[in-house]
C-alpha cells in the first residue's frame, strides 16, 4: 500500500508586530472543512479558530443561533486535568466569561435576518502567560469569520489594556498585570468601539476614556494587517434565505393594533403591561391566521418588532420613556440591611420593579474556591454568585443550573467589589456572596452590585468604600444622532441599542460591561455614558446605600466564625504541625479552634468562641516562641533539683536557674529561695553547649 505526501497548496503565513511581540496567522493547513479557520500564534500562545455555518436556516426561530466556545485545554499549560476522569469537563467560569467577551462584539455584526446556525470554536492549544489567550482568540474568531464565506460585517480587533504607574500598557505581560490598576478589554472596528469589558481599582473616568481611545488606536493598526489577509484569501459570502418578517404583513398588523399596543405599553408596571398585551396578541392571531398561515411561528418576533417600533419612536421623537421618567431620571430606589437573622450579612436593593436580595457568608481561608484552569490563579477567596429564577420575571419554569448569563452577571458583580475588599491580612476570611434576583425589570446585574455592598457592610466586612452600579442606554437614529438614558428597564434594554453598565465608588470605576445591538460607539457616546453613570452611582451611594447603613458593622455576626491571623517563622511550621500532624490535631482537639497554616508562615485561627481562639493562639505562640538573650520574662517554678530550679518562662518553654544565679549572695539550698509554684522574674542568658536554656533570677532587674 502506498501513500503520497500531503501538500498544503493553500498554506499561508502572515506576520505582525503586536505590542512588541510577534503575532503570526497561519491559514490553509488545519481544519480545512470549516467555512473559515486559522491558527493564531501570539508569542507562545496558540489558538485554533474555526467558524462553521449550517447550509440552511433553522426553522421556527426569530434569532441568530450563534454559539461561541472558548475551549480550554489543560495540556496548553502542561497540566493533567483534576477529577476522576482526567479529561476536560464542562467549561470553567473563566472559559464561559471569555466566550461571552468574544460573542458580544461579533454578534451585532451579523445580518439581522440571518437564521443559519453559526459556530465559533476557539481551541486553546498553548498558553504563554505574557500573551493573552483571550485576545488571541478574539483576533482568531474575527479572522476566521472574515476569510470565510459566512455573511459578517467585520472584521474587528481586540486588545487588552493595563495601567502601571499612571501609564497605559498595551497587552501587559503577566508581571505588568500584577502591578496594573486596570484590566480593560476593548474590541473595535476601524471606525467604532464595539465592546468594552473592564475591571479597575477605582480608575477615573478620564483615565478610563483615555485607555479606551488608546486601545482603539492600536486596534486600527491591527485591522490593517487583518484586512490584508482578507483581501488575499477571503471568500465571497454565501447567499442565504432571509428570516426577515414579510413587510406587508408587518405593516398591516401594525396598523391594526398600533393604538392598543401603545396604551398597553404606557405603564411603569411590567405585570400590567403584560396583562394588557395578552388579549391583543390573541386577537391578532384570531384575525390574521387564515391570511398568514405561518403567523403562529412568526408571532413572537412580530409582537417584539411592534413594541420595538413604538418604544423607539417614543424615545426618539417625544423623548418619552415607557414609565414616564425623564431621560436622566432613576427609578424609585430603596435599600435595607439585616433582613435575615441567622445569615452573616444581608441586603435588599430595589430599583423600580427590579429587586435583588444579597447574602454574605464568611468562612475560613481554607474554604476559598480551588480553581483548575489554564492561568496561574489556583484559588479564589472572594466568590460572587448570581441566581435569576423564573418567578423573578413572572415565568413558571423549573430551576436549572446557572447558565452563561448567570455566570457572567455574578463575575461582573465580583469584579466590581474586589477592589474595595480588605486584604487577607486585614480580614482573614473567605467570603461568599450570593445575589438572588427576586424581581426583574432590567439592570439586575447592577442591582446585585448595590445589594452586595449592603450585604458586605452588614456582615462587618471593612470594605474601603461603598460601590454602586447603574446602566446607561442608547437610542440612535438613521441620521447619526443619538440620545442616552440612565437606568434602563427591561423594554429599553430589549428595544434600545446599548446597555452600558458601570460600577464604582465616588473615587472611580471598578468595572464596565458594554452590550451593543448596533455596529459600535463613537468617542462622544462613550464619554457621555461614563459621565452619566458616574452621576448616577454617586446619587445611589449617598442617597440610598449610606442611608441604609452608614458604615460597615464594627464586628462580624455572632453566627460568623471569629478569626485571627498571626505570623510565625516559616522554619517553625513543622513544629506546630508535628509528626504526622499530631501537634496541630491536639491543639484543635483541646481548644475547639480551627487552624490553617500557609507556607509563608501565616497562621489563621478560627472558632465560634473567642476563648477557644485565644487558647489556640497562646499554644501556637508558645511552640514558636524564641527567647531573646538579655530579655526578662515572668516565670513559674516547676521543679527543684540540688543545683538549681527549673522554671517555665513561656508556655511549654522551660529553662534552669542555676543555684548560683538565684540571688546576689551565696545560696546553701535552692529551697531557701524558691519553691514549686512560685512566680519569679528571670533574665534569659542563652543556651549552653548542650542546647539547654539558662536563666538568672539574680540578674533579672539589672
Amino acid at each position: 500500500m502506498k501513500s503520497s505526501a500531503k501538500s498544503f497548496d493553500n498554506y499561508r503565513v502572515y506576520r505582525y508586530n503586536f505590542a512588541g511581540r510577534p503575532l503570526v496567522v497561519e491559514t490553509g493547513k488545519l481544519a480545512g472543512l470549516a467555512n473559515g479557520s486559522c491558527l493564531v500564534r501570539y508569542g507562545d500562545t496558540a489558538i485554533l479558530a474555526c467558524a462553521t455555518a449550517s447550509a440552511a436556516p433553522r426553522d421556527g426561530i426569530d434569532f441568530l443561533p450563534l454559539s461561541v466556545d472558548f475551549n480550554e485545554k489543560m495540556y496548553s499549560v502542561g497540566k493533567i486535568p483534576g477529577g476522576y476522569l482526567k479529561r476536560e469537563g464542562k467549561p470553567s467560569e473563566k472559559a464561559v466569561l471569555t466566550s461571552r467577551v468574544i460573542d458580544r462584539p461579533i454578534r451585532p455584526l451579523f445580518p439581522k435576518d440571518l437564521r443559519n446556525d453559526i459556530s465559533i470554536a476557539l481551541e486553546v492549544l498553548s498558553v504563554d502567560p505574557d500573551c493573552s489567550p483571550e485576545i488571541t482568540a478574539m483576533i482568531g474568531a474575527s479572522i476566521a469569520l472574515s476569510i470565510s464565506d459566512i455573511p459578517w460585517n467585520g472584521p474587528i480587533g481586540g486588545v487588552f489594556m493595563g495601567m502601571v504607574d499612571g501609564k497605559y500598557v498595551v497587552n501587559p505581560t503577566a508581571e505588568e498585570r500584577q502591578k496594573s490598576v486596570l484590566e480593560l478589554t476593548v474590541a473595535a472596528s476601524e471606525k467604532k468601539v464595539v465592546m468594552i469589558e473592564a475591571g479597575a481599582k477605582e480608575v477615573s473616568d478620564d483615565d478610563m476614556f483615555g485607555a479606551i481611545m488608546r486601545a482603539h488606536e492600536v486596534i486600527r493598526g491591527l485591522l490593517q494587517f487583518v484586512n490584508n489577509i482578507i483581501s488575499e484569501i477571503g471568500k465571497p459570502k454565501f447567499a442565504y434565505a432571509s428570516g426577515e418578517l414579510d413587510h406587508d404583513m408587518f405593516d398591516e398588523i401594525f396598523a391594526y393594533c398600533e393604538k392598543r399596543v401603545m396604551e398597553a405599553l404606557d405603564t411603569d408596571d411590567k405585570t400590567v403591561r403584560d396583562a394588557k398585551l395578552q388579549p391583543i396578541v390573541e386577537d391578532i392571531k384570531e384575525n390574521f391566521i387564515e391570511k398568514y398561515p405561518d403567523l403562529d411561528v412568526q408571532l413572537p418576533e412580530l409582537i417584539y418588532k411592534i413594541q420595538k417600533k413604538i418604544v423607539r419612536r417614543w424615545l426618539i421623537e417625544d423623548k418619552k420613556r415607557v414609565d414616564g421618567r425623564a431621560m436622566d431620571e432613576i427609578r424609585p430606589l430603596a435599600a435595607e440591611v439585616g433582613l435575615l437573622p441567622r445569615v452573616h450579612g444581608s441586603g435588599l436593593f430595589t430599583r423600580g420593579q427590579t429587586q435583588v436580595l444579597t447574602i454574605a457568608t464568611l468562612g475560613t481561608i481554607d474554604e476559598a474556591q480551588r480553581l483548575d484552569g489554564i492561568d496561574d490563579e489556583d484559588t479564589k477567596r472572594y466568590m460572587h454568585q448570581y441566581n435569576m429564577p423564573g418567578y423573578s420575571t413572572g415565568e413558571a419554569k423549573a430551576a436549572r443550573s446557572p447558565g452563561r448569563r448567570e455566570i457572567g452577571h455574578g463575575a461582573l458583580a465580583e469584579r466590581s467589589l474586589i477592589p474595595v475588599l480588605p486584604s487577607v491580612e486585614e480580614f482573614p476570611y473567605a467570603i461568599r456572596v450570593v445575589s438572588e434576583v427576586v424581581s426583574s425589570n432590567g439592570s439586575t446585574s447592577q442591582a446585585s452590585v448595590c445589594g452586595s455592598t449592603l450585604a458586605l457592610m452588614d456582615a462587618g466586612v471593612p470594605i474601603k468604600a461603598p460601590v454602586a452600579g447603574i446602566s446607561c442606554g442608547l437610542i440612535t437614529e438613521d441620521d447619526g444622532s443619538w440620545t442616552t438614558m440612565i437606568d434602563i428597564q427591561g423594554l429599553e434594554d430589549f428595544y434600545g441599542d446599548m446597555d452600558f453598565k458601570v460600577a464604582g465608588t465616588h473615587k472611580g470605576i471598578t468595572s464596565i460591561q458594554m452590550d451593543l445591538k448596533i455596529d459600535g460607539l463613537t468617542p462622544e457616546i462613550i464619554r457621555e455614558a461614563l459621565a452619566t453613570t458616574h452621576k448616577g452611582r454617586d446619587y445611589i451611594i449617598d442617597e440610598v446605600i449610606l442611608k441604609a447603613i452608614p458604615a460597615p458593622r464594627a464586628t462580624v455576626s455572632e453566627y460568623a466564625p471569629k478569626m485571627i491571623t498571626i505570623k510565625i517563622n516559616p522554619d517553625k511550621i513543622r513544629e506546630v504541625i508535628g509528626s504526622g500532624g499530631k501537634v496541630i490535631q491536639k491543639i484543635v482537639a483541646d481548644t475547639g479552634a480551627k487552624i490553617d497554616i500557609e507556607d509563608d508562615g501565616s497562621v489563621y485561627i478560627s472558632g465560634v468562641k473567642q476563648e477557644s481562639i485565644d487558647r489556640a493562639r497562646a499554644i501556637v505562640e508558645a511552640i514558636v516562641f524564641e527567647p531573646v538573650v538579655g530579655e526578662t520574662y515572668d516565670a513559674t517554678v516547676t521543679r527543684i533539683i540540688p543545683i538549681g530550679a527549673f522554671v517555665e518562662y513561656a508556655p511549654g518553654k522551660e529553662g534552669m536557674v542555676h543555684i548560683s544565679k538565684l540571688q546576689d549572695k551565696r545560696t546553701e539550698q535552692v529551697e531557701d529561695v524558691v519553691k514549686v509554684g512560685d512566680q519569679v522574674r528571670v533574665k534569659y542568658l542563652g543556651t549552653d553547649e548542650k542546647g539547654r536554656h539558662n536563666l538568672s533570677m539574680r540578674d533579672a532587674d539589672k
